[in-house]
């Protein structure tokens, strides 16, 4: 008897997931080369791009818009993520679950942002994440919160996102 070497082929779905990610600012042309960058990012499926941002009620967070164009932002690229059988109406019902634990309200900008919306939309459809590097900066400034509030790291990241203010000025 042989034994299988080879991990099971998974079954994908049929409808692809597209992580699409946006320019919060123009420095992000320069950043974006050293791996760095400040970015927004929704999730593609069934023509329609759902996010996550902030407002200052308790209701959802998450809004749809047309793939590719979200106000406000650059778009900078569209990423396949994987695959999803679920039809349109089930992930319109995954994303009123979801707009519980994603309330306008509760948007911070390092512990739960319209990137951490993406990896669990895209977790949930397809089994992957994201690109670690699309909140690279979030995760920098989440590890240098607790001990060290004035360390270099975040120093930087607070040095990065007001350089990136003043350059939209």
């Amino acid at each position: 008897m042989l034994c299988r070497m080879m991990p099971k082929k998974r079954k994908t779905g049929s409808v692809p997931v597209y992580l699409n990610v946006y320019d919060l600012t123009p420095i992000n042309g320069y950043a974006y080369w050293l791996g760095l960058g400040v970015y927004h990012s929704g999730v593609q499926v069934h023509e329609v791009e759902y996010a996550f941002g902030a407002h200052d009620h308790d209701t959802s967070g998450i809004f749809e818009v047309e793939p590719k164009h979200c106000p406000g932002f650059t778009f900078r690229k569209s990423l396949l993520i994987g695959r999803t059988d679920l039809g349109a109406k089930e992930v319109r019902g995954l994303m009123e679950k979801l707009a519980q634990d994603y309330q306008g309200n509760t948007y911070h900008l390092i512990r739960k942002n319209c990137n951490h919306f993406c990896k669990d939309v895209c977790i949930q459809l397809t089994g992957k994440p994201i690109p670690s590097w699309v909140n690279r900066l979030a995760r920098l400034g989440k590890k240098n919160q607790t001990n060290q509030p004035h360390s270099f790291v975040h120093s930087f990241i607070h040095s990065f996102l007001y350089l990136s203010v003043f350059w939209c000025m």
